[in-house]
């Protein structure tokens, strides 16, 4: 396989590298960078499109070069899937910086996504080149002329930012437009992203509060990306040292690198996102997992999706979560915050447990209200606890579902504490009300744990409250309907 070399005629006026009529028909690879004339984004990943599917190899490096030669980024074949970087100036609870292990080149189908380490610079004209040996029979780019394409001339100024995989906003990834907001910000910024698929780990530091994220439409707008506690987490940190901790740490021995697994972390107050899918694509079995983590205060979802297997969404200080889809297996929703989910599916994906609460005495838990419990084919009838607790471990573990509607699959015990002996759970709050079968009947709750019990119709109508559980914090007003009170993401 050999790539077709074109000389670019007017680099500054094209962001499309061109190429011969045999790559449009498609028998040489093409090369190209979002966007149209103007410039691409300083943020944009690099695409090698083959007419087959390619293989990476372990030799050689793709190397970005400013139009004098100079060096901007150079990608390794060799280290290309556990590559390192800094991700949203993430540093750890000592001040060290945190590199997030990701894969900088990506294939999917006959496409090859190149992932660079940092930014570009604005108003710059690079020249891209391709060693023999990072994919497979392929012989390379080596001509300075073959692949060639310049960036946006101006920074936008944080208030309202775009994002578009098509290279037609402000910026190409969600990360990019994060990264753009300040440090120390004090106003209300709102990333537009518009429909596309984003293939990325994104955080958001403690001090970047007041981020806004709206996504087109859970079915139109996907974040997603392959994080998990084998690539970023305990495990894979084992021999990290104890200096690269998380930052806000809940549980002093037990936080000490997972929240660096999630495909989408957020340590800032304030945060909404709503109309997006996020898919932590790790596979069944692939270790902990989550699509997304908030760990501080006013943390507010709605409309979205959050797909993974295990601990799928977890939420510390207080969150809100309406209008969603949430799936998983085992414990995906979890965390130490107190947590208010309304009108809401929650899908089993198999056997295992919804919920995982680990609230101490001080704070209420989770509530859910109005939430439909449904299951994926195939998972047993009674294979699933609404909730478990350790209770040996978090003794005032809290879980309140009112109103909810459960298909066969809810296991009749209804919850799990470990060891399984109610006479240690005397402080455990497992709270139910109003539940039903998915046609509206009563659920017979005669077998449910023992130390669980059913709210009265006066305590269910306090802890349906948001404000309540929240603490004064109503994550409604001002928002409830400004894209409809439904969307797709709740079906």
């Amino acid at each position: 396989m050999k790539a077709t070399i074109t000389v670019l005629a007017t680099a500054a006026a094209l962001v499309l590298c061109p190429v011969t009529a045999q790559a449009e028909a498609g028998d040489e690879p093409r090369f190209s960078v979002p966007g149209r004339g103007g410039g691409t984004c300083v943020d944009a990943p690099l695409t090698i499109t083959f007419p087959e599917p390619p293989a990476l190899g372990t030799t050689g490096a793709i190397e970005v070069r400013r139009a004098d030669g100079t060096l901007a980024d150079r990608i390794e074949a060799a280290t290309a899937r556990t590559d390192r970087k800094n991700v949203g100036s993430a540093i750890s609870d000592t001040g060290l910086p945190h590199d997030f292990s990701y894969e900088s080149i990506m294939i999917e189908g006959r496409r090859a996504d190149v992932y660079l380490h940092h930014r570009l610079e604005y108003g710059q004209e690079y020249y891209v080149t391709v060693d023999q040996g990072v994919f497979a029979g392929f012989d390379g780019v080596r001509d300075p002329r073959a692949w060639r394409f310049t960036t946006t001339r101006r920074e936008p100024k944080p208030g309202r930012l775009t994002v578009s995989a098509k290279g037609t906003g402000d910026f190409c990834t969600v990360q990019g437009a994060i990264d753009a907001v300040p440090t120390g910000n004090t106003t209300p910024v709102t990333i537009d992203v518009r429909p596309g698929v984003y293939t990325e780990i994104v955080y958001v530091r403690e001090d970047r509060p007041h981020i806004t994220i709206k996504g087109s439409g859970a079915k139109r707008t996907v974040i997603r990306y392959p994080n998990n506690d084998l690539r970023n987490g305990d495990k894979a940190l084992s021999d990290g040292g104890p200096e690269d901790v998380c930052p806000r740490r809940v549980l002093e021995t037990s936080d000490l690198h997972n929240c660096w697994r999630a495909s989408f972390g957020v340590d800032a107050s304030d945060f909404r996102m709503s109309d997006v899918t996020l898919h932590n694509t790790t596979p069944d079995g692939g270790s902990q997992a989550e699509a997304f983590r908030g760990n501080n205060e006013r943390i507010a979802l709605e409309r979205v999706h959050l797909r993974s297997f295990q601990d799928t969404l977890r939420l510390q200080g207080k969150g809100f979560v309406s209008d969603s889809h949430i799936s998983g297996d085992t414990d995906f929703v979890w965390g130490t915050g107190t947590v208010f989910i309304q009108d809401t599916v929650l899908e089993s994906t198999d056997r295992g447990y919804i919920s995982q609460s680990r609230n101490d005495e001080t704070r209420p838990g989770t509530v859910f209200v109005r939430t439909k419990l449904t299951r994926a084919p195939g998972v047993p009838d009674g294979s699933v606890a609404l909730s478990r607790s350790a209770v040996w471990r978090f003794t005032h573990s809290q879980v309140v579902y009112i109103d909810t509607e459960m298909d066969g699959h809810i296991d009749p015990a209804g919850w799990q504490i470990d060891p399984n002996d109610c006479a240690q759970a005397q402080q455990t709050s497992f709270w139910e009300h109003g539940s039903t079968d998915l046609s509206g009947r009563a659920i017979d709750t005669s077998q449910r744990l023992a130390c669980s019990r059913q709210l009265t119709d006066a305590e269910a109508k306090q802890w349906s409250d948001p404000a309540f559980v929240l603490g004064g914090w109503d994550p409604e007003r001002g928002h409830r309907g400004e894209h409809g009170s439904r969307s797709d993401a709740h079906e």
